[in-house]
């Protein structure tokens, strides 16, 4: 694989410096802002610009580098890996992205981000769905910048406090850098308007909790995952840089889950 990533900012940087590591790259970086490029790694503005014989380009950036970049890179042949699986609540980027991967022969993989149990509820899909709800209880502070601030003190919260209920869609829309992992849960079972979500602030959270809860006729399953956020960004989740790295280890290996 030859890989690039858009994004350098939290999960980007992160992402980077494992790829570094595993001595995977990456060859370039899409930065709207080349002075948050990562020092050695050549910065570029657009897909346009990547070196040639890119394979991979891994979106780090959230809805918007997948709104600007995505489409022009799978119809360039390019596979793209992406955590901003929010961004599919939109049906016409998602009708577009479609379109550009098979003009390209290219696929669109969507890293699992902060929650696991999909492939439960994947498969659990195949016999039937009854009822998905998603529960995302965060401390006050990864809620600072979302519209939850329009909903709720969060300086002054002496407890928990729901500022969200509805369905995935309208999360997803709503909170587009809160809301990933309401979506992923969405696309591998009920879809966007079935998969009921709600959002909670909490200062007594010791992280980021998701809570996945289905029911089906293969039974239920409740899941509780409880991730801490990346140390220099407490919005973003350290298991999401983490899920797009065990993505591209899988589209790597000969044998895979």
């Amino acid at each position: 694989m030859r890989i690039a990533v858009i994004g350098a900012g939290a999960i980007g940087r992160h992402v980077i410096a494992a790829l570094q590591r595993d001595g995977l790259g990456p060859l370039a970086v899409i930065v709207r802002d080349p002075a948050r490029a990562v020092p050695g790694l050549a910065a570029v503005g657009s897909v346009a610009e990547l070196p040639p014989g890119i394979t991979h380009l891994v979106d780090c950036a959230g809805h918007p580098g997948l709104i600007a970049h995505g489409a022009q890179a799978l119809a360039r042949g390019i596979d793209v890996v992406t955590l901003s699986l929010g961004a599919l609540a939109d049906d016409a980027l998602a009708t577009g992205l479609a379109a550009a991967a098979d003009a390209g022969g290219a696929r669109l993989h969507l890293a699992s981000g902060s929650v696991g149990a999909l492939d439960v509820l994947r498969a659990g899909a195949v016999g039937g769905l009854t009822r998905v709800r998603y529960t995302g209880r965060k401390p006050p502070a990864a809620w600072m910048g979302s519209p939850a601030e329009t909903v709720l003190d969060l300086d002054h919260l002496t407890g928990p406090a729901t500022h969200f209920e509805g369905s995935a869609r309208q999360a997803a829309l709503r909170y587009p850098k809160n809301a990933n992992v309401a979506a992923a849960v969405a696309l591998a079972g009920l879809g966007f308007d079935e998969t009921q979500v709600r959002l909670i602030a909490d200062p007594a959270a010791p992280g980021n909790l998701h809570e996945v809860e289905a029911e089906g006729s293969f039974g239920r399953f409740r899941i509780e995952i409880l991730g801490a956020p990346l140390p220099d960004n407490p919005k973003s989740s350290g298991l999401a840089a983490m899920s797009v790295l065990a993505e591209l280890r899988r589209l790597g290996a000969r044998i895979s889950g």
